[in-house]
């Protein structure tokens, strides 16, 4: 997903010094560790997910709660996937007609492919051809004016239509779209992360953002929080990310064939992932700041501009004037998200190597399909697996609802989980902070939570297993982790500050709308008011659930510590892969 991409980046204004320090130890100390010892609890389960696992090892009671935990985080999770896209792409022109043509181009694939009669090799060489197309061609808009206005469009239509591209993932057989996308994005991630790798060694830009801003005090203009513990649930992705235990459950424990690959998948993929959160900070970090906070910055061009340069980081419409007509942008003011600041340090790093004028705005636009490509790959495989968990519970309602080969049962459990992180991504949208604010800290809240739920499973296993002396290696992170996530939930929840605190956000809402003659706009920030109560509803019933599951497993550590219960591990039968091939 964007989390190694756009949470460092939000992150940098506390300074390139916080967030890259969060990352190399969060990555080493406690992501590795996360990843590696969930996807091993899975090999050795069948490919059991994480709430199975929880349910047998710990208690069904836990395990249930557990897996409401995981729908529910899914769903913020998705969410504010969409909205980064959403927010990218809004009236770009370019960028929508890019991410467009990918579809058709894999749908051609697809077919292709499932034919068997067309050569593997030719159908790759066919869908790079058509992604490079596709971002060489966005800049021939310009010379079609209707063409171009039907492709720039509002970040709501986007809403809606990033919404029906789910429900359609979901629903379509993989073979179909989700495949062929996820197989052409492969291709794009991992050569452009190598680049990208490249040219910092071969560059080594200098970092305009200082090492320190005064935003550590928690006033910040992206987003308002202080350096501890915002940081730490901004940054997930890259140093602990809970989703990981969603993936590196179920999914990837069935595509190994041996034990051994688990340290350099699970620990290994992580510290790749760390890598490429610290070049997402650089690319952040070598923007002008003045830029940098002008590009995440809702409001008009003179109120950014002055709001801006009044906290210390000068900038004027004029440098961003030009920035967005380098770009091939109308406008770079209020690109909230983090996805268009990524892009912006990535093309100039990448238009340094190759020297050209014009290739500015060929490599921005290459970065934003990349970013929009790597999460939307995120969103219709999170959906389809969104759908199956929903499908789960629902199937214990009514049986014939758990049916995944019933096209009903699956259409009707898609509209339910779309129209879920659809509502939390429309609000985003409407949000007049830009949704980062309220959203991305929602997200990071929830994404370590589910950590939380994995480490108390690792905690656990490591107790049956007799390796109670290492407990440590999870626990520690567990703690912090806890102290992390509980800390940051409370001030998100009653803090007084109302750019931080829900509760105190909405009664600033409808105080400023109480004082309004325009009835329409008071009528605006009334909902927007409700919507960020059912925000501090949402926060606290996610750390309710998880603080659950933490005293539930607490208690039967103690119960397995002290001898009050026997140690059952759940674990698969071992199969010989050598006696297997000799009795065959």
């Amino acid at each position: 997903g964007p989390g190694p991409l756009v949470g460092p980046v939000l992150a940098a204004q506390f300074g390139f010094l916080p967030g890259t320090l969060w990352i190399l130890i969060g990555a080493t100390l406690g992501g590795g560790v996360h990843d590696m010892i969930v996807l091993f609890a899975s090999v050795r389960r069948r490919g059991k997910t994480l709430g199975q696992m929880v349910k047998e090892e710990i208690g069904a009671g836990v395990g249930a709660l557990a897996m409401i935990s995981v729908l529910a985080i899914m769903t913020i999770l998705l969410a504010v996937l969409a909205l980064v896209v959403v927010q990218a792409l809004a009236k770009s022109p370019w960028g929508v007609f890019t991410i467009a043509m990918t579809i058709p181009i894999a749908l051609v694939m697809g077919a292709a492919l499932r034919s068997g009669k067309v050569n593997v090799s030719w159908v790759t060489a066919f869908g790079i051809a058509g992604l490079f197309f596709a971002v060489w061609g966005g800049q021939f808009l310009g010379r079609y004016p209707a063409l171009q206005a039907w492709f720039r469009q509002s970040d709501r239509w986007l809403a809606f239509a990033i919404m029906i591209y789910g429900l359609a993932a979901s629903i379509l057989p993989v073979w179909m779209l989700l495949t062929p996308r996820d197989y052409l994005s492969t291709f794009l991630k991992i050569g452009t992360v190598a680049a990208l790798a490249v040219a910092v060694v071969l560059i080594h830009p200098a970092l305009q953002m200082p090492a320190i801003t005064k935003f550590i005090d928690g006033s910040g203009l992206v987003f308002a929080g202080p350096v501890f513990p915002f940081v730490c649930i901004t940054i997930a992705c890259g140093a602990v990310s809970g989703f990981h235990s969603l993936i590196a459950s179920g999914t990837t424990p069935k595509m190994l064939e041996r034990e051994s690959r688990i340290r350099d998948i699970g620990y290994g993929a992580m510290v790749t992932e760390m890598m490429v959160a610290l070049m997402a900070m650089v690319a952040a970090c070598v923007i002008e700041p003045g830029q940098y906070f002008a590009i995440n910055s809702k409001g008009a061009p003179a109120e950014v501009v002055a709001r801006v340069t009044a906290a210390g980081f000068p900038v004027n419409e004029s440098q961003m004037t030009d920035l967005a007509h380098e770009l091939g942008e109308q406008t770079m003011f209020g690109r909230a998200g983090g996805a268009p600041t990524f892009a912006v340090g990535m093309a100039h790093m990448f238009a340094r190597i190759s020297a050209s004028p014009t290739a500015l705005a060929l490599w921005y636009h290459f970065a934003i399909m990349f970013e929009a490509l790597f999460i939307l790959t995120t969103i219709d495989a999170g959906t389809r697996v969104g759908r199956f968990l929903l499908q789960d519970l629902l199937g214990n309602v009514w049986p014939p609802l758990g049916d995944t080969r019933s096209w009903a049962a699956n259409f009707f459990a898609s509209i339910l989980l779309v129209g879920a992180w659809g509502w939390f991504l429309y609000q985003g949208v409407i949000d007049p902070l830009g949704g980062i604010n309220t959203l991305w800290p929602l997200f990071g809240l929830a994404n370590q939570l589910l950590s939380v739920i994995a480490l108390c499973l690792g905690t656990t296993l490591l107790i049956k297993m007799n390796k109670a002396r290492y407990i440590w290696v999870t626990l520690a992170p567990l703690l912090f982790m806890t102290v992390v996530t509980f800390s940051a939930g409370y001030m998100k929840i009653f803090s007084a500050d109302p750019k931080i605190g829900f509760i105190s956000g909405s009664q600033s809402l409808l105080a400023t709308g109480s004082g309004i003659a325009n009835a329409s706009k008071a009528a605006d920030l009334g909902r927007q008011a409700a919507v960020w109560r059912f925000d501090a509803l949402v926060a606290a019933s996610f750390l309710l659930l998880v603080l659950l599951i933490v005293v539930g497993s607490a208690v039967e550590w103690y119960r397995l510590l002290t001898g009050h219960k026997a140690v059952r591990l759940h674990e698969s039968k071992f199969i010989s892969l050598a006696e297997v091939a000799r009795s065959s």
